[in-house]
């Protein structure tokens, strides 16, 4: 079985992470302390956790992934699909929190 790599590129780390997804479902797991993202597609378990925990000063405890399909796009008689993406559900340790929505 292959060794999962502990350090990684602290250059690549900000980039695999596109932004917070904010819909309904994802409001409601905030609840259980679980962050949804879209992340780079080719982007690992152990990369998006350490991606998480640098950028947001947090402890991670789980990470989920999950591949939706590429929705289909047409415009005129040109039809072609979107950018694939990758989704990420983040749980984090007790007392570990992000802020999503700033004090304004």
């Amino acid at each position: 079985m292959a060794k999962i790599p502990n350090e990684f590129d602290p250059r690549r780390l900000p980039d695999i992470i596109r932004r917070p997804l904010l819909n309904e479902k994802a409001t409601r797991q905030l609840e259980d302390n679980k962050y949804t993202f879209d992340v780079f597609h080719d982007a690992t378990k152990p990369e998006i956790k350490a991606a998480i925990e640098s950028l947001f000063s947090v402890k991670v405890k789980k990470v989920n992934t999950h591949n939706p399909p590429a929705a289909a796009r047409r415009i005129g008689k040109f039809a072609g699909k979107r950018a694939q993406i990758k989704r990420a559900i983040v749980t984090l340790a007790e007392g570990s929190k992000i802020d999503l929505f700033p004090d304004v």
